[in-house]
């Protein structure tokens, strides 16, 4: 562990996909971590239904996508607010959203942590919070009445929109109050004499339901203007109800696995971080469900902080490296909540919203428009503050083929470890000799590009780089073209995000 006196390195609430993820991320970097799950089993949910392109990718970076793909199946378009979208293949390897319900999701990454050697404690809630200048006491609520209270470096919340660590930081929860109502369930609609019904419009909303699974589907209906209490019960029955105000018929609605209750509420935490505290996943961000991007953006927020709380554990970088988590992630969700804020108004009921969706529709026969809208959903277009003025810092990086001394590979393949790689594709020797003072953190590797350019979402063609530092993970920290000095913007960012190099190369010159 990285501090005598206490049990554990990280303490992550919540073993949601969110917490699992970055569970999964600081053992990988050598990291003591402790899962505490109120729950005492996975609820066997199915909840959210996919996973967009970026998450793919950073599964694939992490070479463990194969057993999510064989889980799932993926489908070659994607929405807004219910109008289709296209996405380009020439944009990642994984373009297509891949259709795989929340449980399995779980499951997989439950297996993943287990295999990583994660302690994932359940029956165990969090209900007291301590901070001190060394670390964090967590108290916790289990059936045992004397279980003791955990000790570690840090406390990260991903335990969902109503969080207990969240409020017990005392950290602000700002948004906007929910305007609709909606209810989600698992049936068996036996007189349903369609395979699916996609975003049905109607006078009080809109319904759906889609199979997943041979005889079993999905049903959502949408009411707006009426929100329940968020205490109130949510029962079949009052599916059921819904079902028939909207459509005028439950198709013979029986057999419920689960039922549920959604709405437009937007809010996202005032900060990400407070002391030795973080949060990720829906404890800093929750929206409408729109585009299905929930669930992804708390994968994603997890791979950026698992790197980061690691480096800092380890003592190999300064504690203000947290600090970047919130200036990176929370504009992302600060998008996230404007576009689904604004898929939430597409989808009200009405003449004058029919109109608006006509025209709004129109436009996504345009190129422009379609690239910006998937881009939002697939996070591919994302780049975060960054020095440098190459078109691929702060970016996420293409994954581009290579060949290496040892056979051939792709850019991805090389952050498996979730290590930082400084990838010299044949302009970066200047590079690759500074990279030596870094060694013990950074993997330096040779290769060609197969491709003399490389497709960058949101910005087209580019020349493949001569050099470029991958932040583990996947974003781009700094990178250089052919015959362009770069040592000392190179220098600069192994330091921001790695920390300074060893003593036996710090005179390395400059």
């Amino acid at each position: 562990m990285g501090n005598t006196g206490t049990d554990t390195d990280v303490v992550i609430a919540g073993a949601g996909p969110t917490g699992l993820m970055l569970a999964c991320e600081l053992r990988l970097s050598g990291v003591d971590v402790v899962v505490v799950e109120r729950l005492p089993e996975r609820t066997g949910e199915s909840r959210a239904g996919g996973m967009h392109s970026r998450t793919l990718e950073v599964l694939d970076q992490r070479g463990i996508l194969d057993r999510f793909l064989a889980a799932g199946e993926l489908q070659p378009v994607g929405h807004f607010s219910g109008l289709y979208l296209e996405f380009d293949p020439a944009e990642s390897r994984h373009a297509y959203p891949l259709m795989i319900l929340q449980s399995e999701i779980e499951r997989l990454l439950e297996e993943r942590a287990a295999e990583l050697g994660v302690r994932v404690r359940r029956s165990a809630e969090v209900s007291g919070v301590r901070q001190d200048e060394d670390g964090v006491t967590v108290e916790l609520r289990t059936p045992d009445a004397a279980s003791a209270p955990v000790r570690a470096r840090y406390l990260v919340g991903c335990d969902g929109g109503r969080s207990t660590v969240r409020k017990l930081a005392g950290i602000d929860f700002p948004g906007t109050e929910p305007t609709m109502t909606a209810l989600i369930g698992d049936v068996e609609l036996p007189d349903l004499t369609e395979d699916y019904i996609w975003v049905r419009r109607c006078a009080g909303g809109d319904y759906s339901a889609i199979a997943f699974e041979p005889g079993w589907y999905r049903v959502i209906t949408s009411e707006y203007d009426h929100v329940a209490d968020r205490d109130e019960p949510v029962t079949f029955e009052q599916l059921r109800e819904s079902l028939v105000r909207l459509a005028g018929t439950d198709f013979g609605m029986h057999s419920p696995r689960w039922v549920s209750r959604f709405n437009d509420a937007a809010r996202q935490a005032a900060q990400y971080r407070k002391g030795r505290v973080l949060l990720a996943g829906d404890a800093a961000h929750i929206h409408f469900p729109a585009g299905g991007q929930g669930l992804n953006m708390g994968v994603q927020d997890a791979v950026n902080l698992g790197w980061k709380l690691a480096s800092v554990v380890r003592g190999q970088a300064p504690e203000a490296l947290l600090d970047s988590y919130h200036d990176e992630r929370h504009p992302v969700a600060e998008r996230v909540l404007l576009n689904t804020r604004a898929q939430s108004a597409l989808a009200r009921p009405g003449p004058q919203t029919d109109a608006l969706r006509e025209v709004f529709g129109s436009l996504l026969v345009f190129d422009d428009v379609n690239r910006k809208l998937c881009g939002m959903l697939t996070a591919l277009d994302i780049r975060y503050p960054a020095d440098g003025d190459h078109e691929l810092t702060g970016r996420r990086v293409p994954d581009a083929d290579l060949k290496t001394p040892d056979g051939a590979t792709r850019v991805h393949a090389l952050l498996h470890t979730a290590r930082p790689v400084l990838l010299d594709l044949g302009g970066g020797a200047e590079a690759a000799a500074l990279a030596r003072a870094w060694a013990d953190r950074v993997d330096l590797v040779e290769a060609r590009s197969v491709d003399d350019h490389w497709v960058v979402p949101a910005v087209g063609e580019i020349p493949a780089p001569a050099a470029l530092l991958v932040r583990p993970d996947g974003h781009v920290a700094w990178a250089a073209d052919d015959g362009v000095p770069g040592t000392f913007a190179l220098r600069t960012a192994l330091t921001t995000w790695f920390g300074g190099p060893t003593d036996a190369t710090s005179r390395l010159p400059h």
